[in-house]
């Protein structure tokens, strides 16, 4: 079992963003996850708690789930501990005898620690940047700088455009050639159009998105009663929650559109499909995106989608599948304009066949088995050679991350002195059991 090669990984895919809390990250982990056990390899899952969710759980599949009883502070993110997360990630890597640390996203702090306690263990480790971030607001130069940190030392990292690529490398400093691109992908099994009978009648634009600034949520406080004025015919379901909810229902209000503009709330994923193939135009807002899967999934369910012409979303769809626009009111409403004279050419059927024929998740499982390939390859660094990466991170940031990487050695140690891992049961795997 494995790869064509016969190569079996060990992977423990580690993220603050992980089911129940719903979005790209979590999806593309999930699927991801379940592709690569699928080949034959063997997938644990290291993500907080959430709410009552703690301990071990088993998903399809057999994916295994540790919710670490770490609480979330803010946006889903654990508080920065830089060691008190080493134990039990120790505990887990050996325990189930992880060859392969793959960290999820910049924003995730228990990524960044993992991929740091991954490497002080002499671990390979492998990261994925889902989303761009700018360089000049003071959360963008912390993060920027907390990426470049856990990419000094990691020699394989993933990123879902070349957009996003760009970004990853100018934001980390990484060398280009360490990064790879694999587009996120779409279960069309999950995400099937529904037959239309006879003409369009009444035009219904969907929205499914968290309604955050970044989504575009202000945005479609402007185009929505625009839309409505110029399309009688033209209606709006919106599936999501968020803190600009409130200012999306002020303008509801504000209108008088509550006839034509459905607030659904926040969507269960297994949901989302039901809600898409109610609508005829996917209306993407976002201010910044690195792919978005939810075009996919809409795209797979025949819609015609509007997005905002941001980030790597114009590299997800041919263009005789995506009306693209700036991010400006006026600007998207031309662009759903546009969109309603193209309605009448579009086969939601034919639309969901070429989705199959160009996205599969199992085929981003084959790929990311050629970068895992390269990373077990890789021949293992010393300490010395660590620290030398650290420390051309700059005249001062060196010194503190060098200063990080040794204390977490030191800790290690202690660790190994304490709990030797000879001692340790390692996890039978469920052939086994």
């Amino acid at each position: 079992m494995g790869d064509e090669h016969g190569r079996r990984h060990n992977v423990l895919m580690v993220s603050d963003f992980f089911y129940p809390n719903f979005g790209g990250v979590e999806s593309h982990i999930y699927s991801l996850s379940q592709c690569l056990l699928q080949r034959g390899h063997k997938v644990v899952v290291a993500t907080h708690c959430y709410g009552k969710r703690s301990g071990v759980r088993y998903l399809t599949g057999g994916l295994k789930i540790y919710y670490i009883p770490w609480l979330p502070f803010l946006m889903q993110n654990t508080l920065p501990t830089f060691f008190l997360t080493l134990p039990v990630l120790r505990s887990i890597i050996v325990r189930e005898a992880i060859t392969i640390v793959h960290g999820h996203q910049a924003f995730s702090t228990l990524c960044h620690e993992a991929i740091l306690h991954a490497r002080t263990m002499g671990l390979e480790v492998v990261f994925t940047d889902h989303s761009l971030y700018g360089f000049a607001d003071l959360g963008s130069i912390h993060m920027n700088k907390a990426l470049q940190f856990s990419l000094a030392d990691v020699r394989h990292a993933i990123c879902v455009s070349h957009t996003s690529k760009e970004n990853t490398v100018l934001r980390s400093g990484i060398a280009p050639e360490k990064v790879f691109v694999i587009p996120n992908a779409v279960d069309t099994a999950m995400f099937q159009p529904r037959p239309r009978a006879g003409s369009i009648k009444r035009i219904v634009v969907v929205v499914v998105s968290r309604l955050v600034y970044r989504k575009g949520a202000d945005l479609l406080v402007e185009v929505i009663p625009e839309v409505c004025k110029l399309f009688p015919n033209v209606d709006f379901i919106i599936g999501g929650d968020g803190p600009k909810r409130v200012r999306l229902e002020e303008m509801r209000e504000k209108h008088s559109l509550q006839e034509r503009v459905e607030m659904l709330g926040s969507v269960p994923h297994a949901m989302v499909s039901s809600v898409l193939v109610r609508g005829h135009i996917f209306l993407n807002s976002s201010l910044t995106e690195a792919f978005c899967i939810a075009i996919l999934e809409a795209a797979s369910c025949g819609l015609l989608t509007v997005s905002t012409r941001v980030g790597g979303v114009p590299e997800v769809l041919p263009p005789d599948m995506i009306v693209l626009a700036t991010p400006v009111p006026g600007e998207m409403v031309k662009a759903i304009g546009q969109a309603i004279e193209l309605l009448p050419r579009i086969d939601p059927q034919e639309m969901h066949n070429r989705m199959t024929r160009m996205y599969s998740w199992m085929d981003v499982a084959k790929r990311t088995e050629v970068v895992y390939n390269h990373a077990a390859a890789t021949p293992r660094s010393n300490l010395r050679d660590r620290l030398a990466r650290y420390f051309s991170c700059g005249p001062w940031a060196g010194k503190l991350f060098c200063l990080v990487v040794i204390l977490d050695y030191i800790v290690l140690l202690f660790l190994e002195w304490c709990q030797p891992r000879e001692e340790m049961d390692t996890v039978p795997s469920l052939s086994v059991l």
